[in-house]
């Protein structure tokens, strides 16, 4: 399997820049996921299944958890928290976006970084461009949910000349099956401009699974490229395919402004 390769004219930020509130008790998955070992969801399903204790007892879901609480996984104590580590990857087509790492050409594998990281959200196998990987789980939820309102951009090619139907319909929202709350449901506006007489840009405000192709599909259209350029003010730019780089000093200074406005 082909890794990864690093950007070496960006160097990692020591400085902490990305910040959180600090609370006298926290979730036993979110202190889980901010130790750099998995997000909350995945958390969650290692306490649910007896691999989690505190204090040498079996956690449950929902456990809250304070500073004196000795939190073990798989009979392994759980130290201090790393470092934060904050990348941006042109992730190439073919390369899934998952952690389990039983899954041919996962993410987790064709990057090869040598500490725990994990995407935040995903790109589909057959698409391109950028994602985020980190060790810390608190922001992951920060940027992904909708009404936070992030932009993520994408360049779209699809196979038929498009139509100002079309477009009109893309922009307004488009009724597609949602696979997680197993019912059909009105995409949210989006915003759209036209490329050439095949492609388009779109920005999202929200991730529903395969939402762009679903979208072009219900309209009688099927992406032939599917390519994310930006999320939120950081963007792809000239990094090429394959290859990641930390974000900058700038950009997580940017993204702590953005995460930490009320919502």
């Amino acid at each position: 399997m082909l890794k990864a390769k690093q950007l070496k004219t960006i160097s990692k930020t020591e400085e902490i820049v990305i910040k959180h509130d600090l609370k006298e008790q926290i979730r036993l998955n979110k202190f889980l996921s901010d130790q750099g070992l998995t997000s909350r969801r995945k958390s969650d399903e290692m306490i649910s299944v007896g691999r989690v204790t505190v204090n040498d007892e079996l956690a449950k879901v929902g456990t809250k958890i304070s500073s004196s609480d000795i939190v073990k996984v798989d009979g392994k104590v759980i130290a201090n928290k790393p470092d934060p580590i904050y990348i941006a990857l042109n992730k190439p087509k073919g390369i899934v976006t998952t952690t389990d790492k039983a899954i041919r050409s996962n993410i987790i594998d064709f990057m090869d970084y040598p500490e725990m990281i994990f995407p935040v959200g995903r790109l589909d196998k057959d698409s391109s461009g950028l994602i985020l990987l980190t060790n810390d789980g608190d922001i992951v939820n920060k940027i992904l949910r909708v009404e936070n309102g992030h932009d993520k951009e994408y360049i779209v090619e699809v196979d038929k000349d498009i139509t100002d139907e079309f477009l009109d319909a893309m922009e307004k929202g488009v009724i597609i099956y949602n696979p997680v709350t197993h019912q059909n449901q009105r995409t949210l506006p989006t915003k759209l401009k036209k490329i050439d007489h095949r492609s388009f840009s779109i920005i999202l405000r929200q991730g529903l699974n395969r939402q762009i192709r679903r979208m072009t599909e219900n309209l009688g259209f099927h992406v032939v490229e599917l390519k994310r350029i930006r999320i939120m003010h950081i963007y792809l730019n000239d990094l090429q395919d394959g290859y990641w780089r930390y974000l900058t000093k700038d950009e997580l200074i940017q993204l702590n402004q953005a995460i930490t406005k009320k919502t």
